[in-house]
């Protein structure tokens, strides 16, 4: 499948790479269908910020991190009934990601943490969901980033 996207211009999405949010994510529930953007290390993972480009809206894209990177001990209380329809989800093909708030000033760079997606990559399914602990819809991430790039990681 070939989009025209705003930030990457035309690119070519293969259909085994589309990820669908049955309930859309929040504040855009049209948006279903999305494909993980991202460049990879070399040892295969993705490095820093990438991108969940929605395929219903093409103009519409969302920053994406693994949380891990900005927060190691991040382990969200979730509750199963509000996943049942992603399939089974095991350590293998869960994945998580938070949304990244850019603003002008970079030093505000900020992760959703309240609201992580949780994706089955077997599956090719995905859901946002609002976890019950307290993390923080805005945490701060550029220090932490900027600590990481220092130290070559």
């Amino acid at each position: 499948m070939r989009i025209e996207t705003r930030l990457f211009g035309e690119i070519e999405i293969e259909e085994e790479k589309i990820i669908d949010f049955k309930n859309g994510i929040i504040g855009f529930p049209d948006c279903r269908r999305f494909a993980l953007i991202f460049d990879l290390k070399e040892d295969g993972t993705p490095k820093g910020i990438s991108w969940m480009q929605s395929l219903d809206e093409p103009g519409f894209a969302l920053p994406v991190i693994d949380p891990l990177l900005v927060k190691e001990d991040y382990n969200p209380y979730v509750e199963d009934k509000g996943l049942e329809h992603l399939g089974g989800l095991t350590d293998e093909n869960l994945y998580v990601l938070v949304t990244v708030t850019a603003t002008e000033d970079i030093t505000k760079l900020s992760v959703n943490l309240k609201a992580p997606l949780i994706i089955n990559a077997e599956e090719r399914k995905g859901a946002q969901i609002i976890v019950e602990d307290d993390f923080p819809v805005k945490f701060k991430i550029y220090e932490i980033l900027k600590a990481k790039k220092e130290a070559g990681e």
